[in-house]
């Protein structure tokens, strides 16, 4: 039977660890930094206090506030996320460059997001993963981004971006992914993207729906291009080095002209769209053993020759090859000579 005394000590023990563990919360709800705290709030003020925020508020750790990520042993804010608001409306706030240990900045689906890619984000400089896309941002994609060394992700795709894509991206020794699809650039795709990138990390560049013109650069075939996508462009020129190492490529909706007859795919190659474009030759037999490959879409080019038989190619109907010059074989209705 418990004595006067031990309940007294339980009681006591008890105390002390509540008093630790609100003592211990206190400290987790203080660990957010002043400076970051004040960058938030006038984040906040710039876009018009949209509901989108209504927990940043000074009753909580700016570190518990939505869309916000902190660092657990500094307690500096290090990813600000702000996803799918159509009510959220203005230009991206300078404020945001005043959160200078932020490593992840994604700014995504905000239709009403306007203006210009501030040049003051320049000053994030531990930034890793930059995504600003589907919003209503305009202007060029900016030159500072090659001042930002430690950025491995670059997506700016649905946007309204124009002009040129900055050769100076290339400098950049850890990007090892750029999405600058659905756009109104133009120019040709510049010499050098990659190029400063270990060869044994893979790439991936999405380009697809700009209006971008000229050849594809020789030095992209030296690049480990796991992934590439320059579809609904207007490309020219001869692409089949992009192949070697790539396991998606859309090539599609161009006016690329080139013999498909030599091009040797990546085995593990599961998603090929040349369709729409000016090549002739015919299909490499390889095909056929490409065993990952869900997508072989070659129509509406000038291709001759048998469609290769057998392994996966059973996959595939008429309309991965319609609309060739002399094509022939099944799926086709077209029966080849002997």
């Amino acid at each position: 039977m418990m004595t006067t005394m031990d309940v007294k000590m339980r009681a006591l023990l008890l105390l002390l660890l509540l008093s630790a563990t609100t003592t211990a919360a206190k400290e987790q709800q203080q660990q957010c930094h002043d400076d970051d705290e004040a960058a938030l709030l006038a984040i906040d003020a710039a876009l018009g206090s949209p509901y989108h925020f209504a927990s940043w508020t000074r009753d909580t750790s700016c570190c518990d506030w939505y869309d916000v990520d902190c660092d657990q042993d500094s307690g500096r804010v290090v990813s600000l996320s702000v996803f799918q608001d159509a009510n959220l409306t203005g230009a991206i706030p300078d404020a945001i460059a005043n959160l200078t240990h932020l490593r992840t900045l994604v700014l995504h689906h905000l239709p009403q997001l306007s203006g210009a890619i501030p040049d003051s984000l320049a000053a994030l400089t531990s930034l890793s993963q930059l995504t600003i896309s589907w919003t209503a941002v305009s202007g060029p994609v900016p030159t500072f981004l090659a001042e930002l060394t430690s950025l491995t992700l670059l997506d700016l795709s649905f946007n309204s971006l124009t002009g040129a894509i900055p050769a100076s991206l290339g400098a950049l020794t850890n990007l090892s992914g750029i999405n600058l699809s659905r756009n109104r650039l133009a120019g040709p795709i510049p010499a050098g993207l990659f190029a400063n990138l270990d060869p044994q990390q893979e790439a991936y560049l999405r380009l697809s729906h700009n209006n971008l013109s000229g050849s594809v650069p020789a030095d992209l075939a030296a690049a480990n291009l796991a992934l590439v996508d320059l579809s609904r462009n207007a490309l020219t020129g001869d692409a089949t080095a992009l192949f070697r190492q790539g396991r998606y490529v859309d090539l599609s909706r161009n006016s690329f002209v080139f013999n498909m007859s030599g091009v040797e795919f990546a085995e593990e190659t599961y998603y090929v769209d040349v369709s729409h474009n000016g090549i002739r030759g015919g299909i490499p037999a390889q095909v056929a053993n490409l065993t990952n490959l869900q997508m072989f879409n070659v129509s509406y080019n000038k291709m001759c020759g048998a469609v290769p038989a057998g392994g996966n190619m059973a996959r595939f109907d008429a309309y991965c090859f319609q609309h060739n010059k002399c094509l022939c074989g099944a799926p086709l209705a077209t029966a080849c000579r002997r």
